[in-house]
């Protein structure tokens, strides 16, 4: 049995990346990694353009300019003006070359074709200069980011239309169980609903990974053999929950010595998830998840997350971290480390209850994974804690 810190670096170190290289329209890269940089062909703005609505002056050692001429946005017309003369301007219009300030309209007094204006006016003051944001030649993006709504903005601003990502993983979830039956169907003595493989792939789902595959499985040794070693045929990432113990009916350790999977490690020093199962055959990473749903979940966010993010090229692997005080104090079940489903509030963060590996309902109002070292007995209110930030909450 190994700690935390040494059954994420193994993950790490035994993760590759998928190499692949896919050309997407911007609109459809959300969430990919960006497998080149993206070089911007123009400059933005790509004119001198107006930060105010307001009068586009050439400016003179007075106060009362003349009116010649109007600007909007669109505009293409690059009107000549003489010292003390002006234009009336809108915001994002392309400022005449001519003008060395825009003064916004409400210092600004109009009488017909004549303005007065109110104070000193800086040099070039409300005048956005081209090439403020980005010149053209400069790198957009970097290699390894993580496309966002607001790098597709600025590309599009930018007239990019398509970017090359890499390929994200092919995964498969595979859950084992002869009590387990699908939602919807009705419970005989002894059964309960399949939960894990529906939660898995929907949060793969909700964190861009679409490319996923639930497959079920009974207790069966050679249909476990065959389930899995299918599934590693065709996947990148293979993520098995339950059957991963070493009771009569677990045969999912067996099935993956009997396939040739390699083991990295087998058991971890923490609650919840302590039988969890890393290993690699070829390329493909597998995973065996504990059969409990909370200790799963926690599972997948510590460990098959950041090889997720580093197989397709992410610079960042890991949720992000931070330390936070506690709200009230909490007294620490057992002397193995621990995640705790947690609440970040304003003033601190609060443990929630139902802690049992076997509960899910707490990680629904849960927004981060708090992390107790090993050996711990009582968290005081206000001591800081490590919390580990959930995605997309």
């Amino acid at each position: 049995m190994i700690d935390i810190k040494t059954a994420q670096e193994l993950v790490l170190l035994h993760s590759s990346t998928i190499t692949k290289i896919v050309e997407f329209k911007i609109e459809n890269a959300l969430d990919y990694v960006l497998a080149l940089d993206v070089t911007s062909e123009i400059d933005m703005p790509p004119f001198r353009q107006s930060a105010m609505d307001g009068y586009a002056i050439n400016k003179a050692n007075h106060s009362t300019y003349s009116v010649v001429g109007e600007v909007k946005a669109g505009d293409n017309n690059n009107l000549l003006l003489k010292v003390g003369e002006a234009v009336r301007i809108f915001t994002g219009a392309p400022v005449p070359d001519t003008a060395n300030a825009v003064v916004m309209q409400e210092k600004v007094t109009q009488d017909d074709s004549l303005i007065n204006i109110d104070g000193e006016i800086q040099d070039n003051i409300n005048i956005r200069p081209r090439g403020e944001q980005i010149k053209e030649g400069d790198i957009a993006l970097v290699k390894g980011t993580v496309i966002k709504g607001s790098h597709i903005g600025f590309l599009a601003s930018l007239g990019v239309t398509k970017i090359s990502v890499y390929q994200k993983p092919s995964i498969a979830v595979i859950v084992t169980g002869n009590e387990l039956v699908s939602p919807g169907k009705s419970l005989a003595f002894g059964e309960i609903y399949e939960s894990n493989g529906v939660m898995l792939t929907a949060v793969l789902n909700e964190l861009g990974y679409k490319n996923s595959s639930l497959i079920k499985v009974k207790d069966n040794y050679e249909t476990t053999k065959k389930s899995l070693s299918e599934a590693i045929k065709n996947h990148d990432v293979v993520i098995v929950t339950g059957g991963v113990s070493v009771g009569d009916y677990d045969f999912v350790s067996k099935a993956l010595k009997a396939i040739e999977v390699e083991e990295i490690f087998y058991k971890v020093k923490q609650k919840p998830g302590k039988p969890l199962f890393f290993g690699k055959k070829e390329n493909v990473s597998i995973f065996g998840l504990p059969g409990n749903p909370a200790a799963a979940l926690s599972c997948f966010y510590i460990y098959v997350y950041p090889l997720l993010k580093k197989s397709e090229g992410a610079t960042t692997t890991n949720l992000q971290r931070i330390v936070i005080p506690m709200i009230s104090n909490y007294t620490v079940q057992g002397n193995r480390a621990q995640f705790l489903k947690a609440k970040i509030e304003e003033d601190g963060v609060e443990i929630l209850e139902g802690q049992s590996s076997a509960m899910i309902r707490a990680f629904g109002n849960a927004n981060a994974l708090v992390l107790i070292p090993e050996n711990s007995t009582q968290i005081q209110k206000g001591e800081n804690v490590k919390a580990i930030l959930l995605p997309n909450k």
